[in-house]
């Protein structure tokens, strides 16, 4: 176990190593400090939700794994949420699904309101963390045949349409109640399994749906909204009516965020490389960090080489204060809390990580055609003692210094996950 005092030593060093190179540690982790990660709610329960309605996870989206402790009621879920958030350093943010609300009987999608929702907002700001939100166009009958917005029925196109409106409304008095903008982000899993006989139509239902949903102006003090596109999907493999170009030029000439999902795009393909340009002509993006592998686009966040590049264009760029950063990542494998901590820390890693880089001398050398010496330093950077620093400012923030979290999560799972009812069923074979 690590000590205070080996903490606060090796700290020491660290500090005088990064200050040779021109680093300010204490405006890096000031910064850090700042940022808000939105963390998903849907990790604790496996996207299940609470409409209670029986209705099977659908429409291209799929939880693999069985592990004991499932969040099975509202309660467990934000008791599973407190815990994840005592293991991270900072002050975060909760994103929710509509699909989670607190709903007495069955409420019909487009019938959804924000007394729906009091219980969440009551719960986050006894907490002080602050709310972000999404439509949920999935798992529901009027989504089985993988057309929502873009439907060809007028009549299931105005359900889902009433859904985005009422979600837009409840996203504003959450912005409203707590003081700083809610961003709703409208993904749709529309997109057709085999190859389309016509690609055009889809897309135009889709911005018409949109542009309904949208219609009514709302204060951007209180709400920001963001669009999310895709690649494919399992069932939609071939065609994705929400495409990456398709959501561009949306959000470009409707003024919207545009989300960019790390697991959404070609597996060669990263979104590192998609900042600084889709950031000159959008107002600001939302990032949901993931890790997609081969066909599967929701890995828990690990400590890539894209995860850093992600992060550095961030700081280099000069983008902190136009990138929103959530996460998107769902396994059931796994010890579900962990998940969220192994994930949130992760990227608040490669933030500390980026903002500790001699970014302006970096930038210099490069200016000055000396890319030998800017290679040389973005090597040498990779070997800095980054983990002093990382380990000072969770015993700062009070939360777990190195492994000991896992301790914590281990001991959660013994004496609350275990005695959940279901646990036996769910016991991995």
């Amino acid at each position: 176990m690590t000590s205070s005092s080996n903490v606060d030593s090796a700290f020491a060093l660290a500090t005088e190593q990064y200050q040779s190179i021109g680093v300010n540690v204490g405006a890096a982790l000031k910064t850090l400090s700042t940022i808000a990660i939105s963390v998903h709610c849907w990790q604790g329960d496996d996207v299940a939700g609470f409409e209670n309605t029986g209705e099977a996870l659908g429409s291209g989206l799929a939880v693999t794994g069985n592990y004991p402790g499932r969040a099975r009621t509202v309660d467990e879920l934000r008791s599973d949420l407190e815990m994840a958030y005592s293991l991270i350093p900072g002050r975060h943010r909760l994103n929710l699904h509509a699909l989670y609300g607190e709903f007495d009987g069955h409420v019909e999608r487009d019938e959804i309101g924000v007394e729906h929702f009091q219980g969440w907002m009551e719960w986050a700001r006894a907490q002080s963390i602050s709310l972000d939100f999404n439509p949920s166009y999935f798992s529901h009958p009027k989504a089985n045949d993988g057309l929502t917005l873009a439907h060809p029925d007028a009549g299931i196109r105005k359900f889902w349409i009433d859904h985005g409106i009422a979600c837009r409304q409840i996203a504003a008095e959450m912005g409203a109640a707590q003081g700083n903008p809610c961003v709703n982000n409208t993904w749709v899993p529309d997109g057709y399994k085999d190859r389309p006989a016509d690609r055009t139509t889809p897309r135009v239902r889709l911005a018409e749906s949109l542009d309904t949903i949208f219609a009514d102006p709302i204060d951007a003090s209180h709400l920001l909204e963001a669009v999310e596109c895709k690649l494919f999907g399992i069932g939609s493999e071939s065609y994705v009516v929400g495409s990456h170009e398709f959501y561009m030029g949306y959000s470009i000439t409707r003024n919207k965020v545009l989300c960019l999902d790390a697991g959404h795009f070609h597996p060669t393909e990263v979104i590192s490389d998609k900042i600084s340009s889709t950031l000159m002509y959008v107002p600001e993006l939302l990032l949901h960090v993931s890790r997609g592998v081969r066909w599967d686009s929701d890995h828990v966040v690990t400590m890539s080489d894209e995860l850093q590049a992600i992060m550095q264009e961030i700081v280099r760029g000069n983008h902190l204060k136009r990138v929103h950063i959530g996460l998107d990542f769902f396994d059931a494998s796994i010890n579900r809390i962990a998940a969220w901590a192994i994930g949130t820390r992760n990227t608040l890693k490669a933030l500390l990580m980026a903002l500790l880089e001699p970014t302006a001398e970096l930038k210099r050398l490069e200016l000055e055609g000396d890319l030998t010496a800017r290679l040389a330093l973005m090597e040498e950077q990779k070997t800095m003692p980054f983990g002093a620093i990382w380990d000072h400012y969770c015993q700062s923030s009070g939360v777990p210094v190195g492994r000991q979290w896992l301790d914590a999560v281990r001991g959660y799972e013994s004496s609350v996950l275990s005695s959940r009812s279901d646990a036996a069923e769910n016991a991995i074979a």
